[in-house]
């Protein structure tokens, strides 16, 4: 089937059951009484198809009370806007996202309605959102059996990431990790010669541009030193995007994500970024979102043209080598192939392949890639903590040793600060899920605004975001200086009330879904980091080569938290990015 036909199919039951029924309904009472209404035909019609719409609402939420009751809870708190269907909201939520710092609008409806779970209830539709550390853990661990990705988010997502681990369920899924957790067992992700390889270069990268007096733009060098790395890894080919056209401070636009650059990895990170921008523009649309691209088709087509075509290569050259070691009578054993090898092995489908890679590739650039990113933009922010960190590398491993595996277990601080950063800027800012065709309980909340202790009633078939940045800056989770950074919570007595309550913190989701690359991330970016240290001692923010809009504006000094003073645009799309790329400019250690 292909991806169109998701959503279009349900947009057919959707008309057939809003229109197509309640019209014939009517029809056949006409016909039956024989009643003439003439001109009032149409209007009639009209009429009742609302009224047929209306009623079905009012007894959908009458059969929710009675679950909820019966089920000893309450239902989830509405958001009440001033325009029916809560439309006004609706179109707040879409402009929230292009000049609002990332959560605000939905922590102001939290604190509005003193909670941490609501129902936004857009167009009709029940759409909830959660930054409650229990109701987390019930969606990702304790409940989990109640919950899964759902036809929602398989419509959004089919066309760029296909059958691939991050968009299925149940057996899928299994099958999917089942597939990936071979490759990221502890000799494969401490292989560290792999990962100062392309460290080495990365930096070097960065030296050249440190001599010229220009500034880096970091978030770009980190997602072609990811790919790079994670290319060889998981493909067995350097892609070798490293090698291709670098932004340049005043002559690089905005991407989807980032900074964008003319040459053809530039094209390839644009789509693909942009590509992520498409599925949350979807997930803010709400469930109406096919509306929008009815009669344009699938704006995803243009941006995976080029993807694929990036991708093609290494397939075709994937699949001849498989052809040539069969013909030679020869098999790659598991513990000597790459990932991609594997998958040949297993298909010979090149779409299942291309999908398979789409999805290690999103978890292996973005997330490590956002990391690095977020990191470097606290070390220009705090040069004490810089120091602190580059004391410490140095300690361990002197001026110019990479580190082993004992010495990144062995740097605390080092580790403290990849914690704060993941705290204050999780890779995945937020996710969601989808209710199975059974209602469930969400557990009693986590405390805060002093809710009502009951349980709240969690309806079938409903999506549910969860904002894992906003839990994670929680002030009755983590204390009244929970937007600030500071590593040294990780290290003193504070660090006590996390090992109690460990679901305060999920950088790497939890539960059966928790990512199984996460030991691949911090290795990687601790690596890179022992790399960077050693070869620079400061780093400072250069906003003058910012891509115009890429910048704080100035209305967020009216906010509260950390918009009130950021330096840069955090935002997300499937994954955590600096709007319009984070330009710093770097010290280099005098020898």
């Amino acid at each position: 089937m292909h991806p169109d036909s998701f959503y279009r199919v349900r947009l057919f039951k959707d008309f057939v059951r809003i229109v197509v029924v309640p019209w014939a309904t009517l029809f056949a009472l006409l016909r039956t009484t024989e009643v003439r209404l003439g001109l009032l035909a149409v209007p009639a019609h009209v009429v009742f198809i609302v009224f047929w719409a209306y009623t079905r609402l009012q007894y959908a939420d009458w059969m929710h009370r009675r679950d909820a009751r019966r089920m000893g809870a309450r239902p989830i708190p509405r958001v009440r806007g001033r325009w029916p269907g809560n439309l006004d909201i609706y179109l707040q939520l879409l402009k929230a996202y292009h000049t609002t710092y990332l959560g605000s609008f939905h922590l102001k409806l939290f604190e509005e309605y003193h909670t941490t779970t609501l129902n936004l209830r857009l167009l009709w539709q029940d759409f909830i959102i959660t930054m409650d550390a229990k109701h987390q853990q019930f969606v990702l661990a304790t409940g989990y059996e109640h919950f899964w990705r759902g036809v929602g988010q398989k419509e959004r997502m089919e066309e760029f990431l296909g059958a691939g681990i991050f968009n299925r369920d149940d057996q899928e899924w299994k099958a999917h990790r089942a597939l990936a957790r071979p490759f990221f067992s502890r000799d494969r992700v401490t292989d560290f010669e792999l990962f100062e390889r392309y460290a080495d270069r990365t930096v070097s990268l960065m030296s050249s541009r440190c001599e010229l007096g220009e500034p880096v733009e970091v978030q770009d060098m980190y997602a072609r030193f990811t790919l790079d790395a994670a290319s060889e890894f998981l493909f067995g080919k350097n892609v070798d995007t490293l090698s291709g056209r670098l932004p340049e401070p005043g002559n690089t636009q905005m991407s989807g994500k980032g900074s964008a650059t003319g040459d053809e990895f530039g094209s390839f990170a644009q789509s693909f970024e942009d590509a992520q921008v498409l599925v949350l523009l979807r997930v803010r649309r709400g469930y109406f979102w096919p509306i929008y691209e009815l009669f344009t088709g699938d704006p995803h087509r243009k941006h995976m043209a080029v993807i694929e075509k990036w991708l093609e290569p290494l397939i075709q050259d994937a699949l001849q080598n498989k052809s040539d070691m069969q013909k030679s009578g020869l098999k790659n054993p598991l513990d000597q192939s790459v990932f991609l090898q594997y998958l040949v092995d297993n298909t010979e489908d090149p779409k299942v392949m291309q999908d398979q890679l789409l999805n290690i590739l999103l978890a292996s650039r973005d997330t490590t890639s956002s990391l690095l990113t977020y990191v470097t933009y606290f070390l220009a922010s705090h040069p004490d903590v810089t120091k602190r960190l580059r004391a410490e590398i140095l300690e361990h491993c002197g001026v110019d040793s990479a580190p082993t595996f004992d010495d990144i277990k062995n740097m605390k601080y080092m580790r403290a600060v990849i914690n704060e950063t993941l705290r204050l800027f999780p890779p995945v800012a937020v996710n969601s899920r989808e209710s199975k065709p059974h209602p469930s309980i969400l557990p009693n909340s986590d405390g805060t605004y002093l809710q009502p202790a009951e349980p709240l009633y969690m309806p079938p078939l409903t999506p549910i975001a969860y904002f894992t940045s906003l839990m994670h800056r929680n002030s009755a989770l983590w204390g009244p200086d929970a937007d600030v950074f500071d590593p040294d919570r990780w290290l003193d007595k504070r660090l006590s009330k996390f090992v109690s309550n460990p679901m305060m913190f999920t950088p790497f989701s939890a539960g059966p879904r928790i990512c199984i690359g996460q030991n691949y991330a911090l290795n990687e970016a601790s690596l890179f980091l022992t790399r960077l240290l050693q070869r620079f001692d400061t780093f400072t923010l250069a906003p003058e080569a910012q891509p115009a809009g890429s910048l704080p504006p100035s209305e967020w000094k009216q906010g509260k938290g950390r918009e009130t003073f950021e330096k840069l645009w955090p935002n997300s799309a499937l994954t955590s990015y600096v709007k319009g790329g984070l330009w710093v400019r770097l010290g280099r250690v005098e020898t």
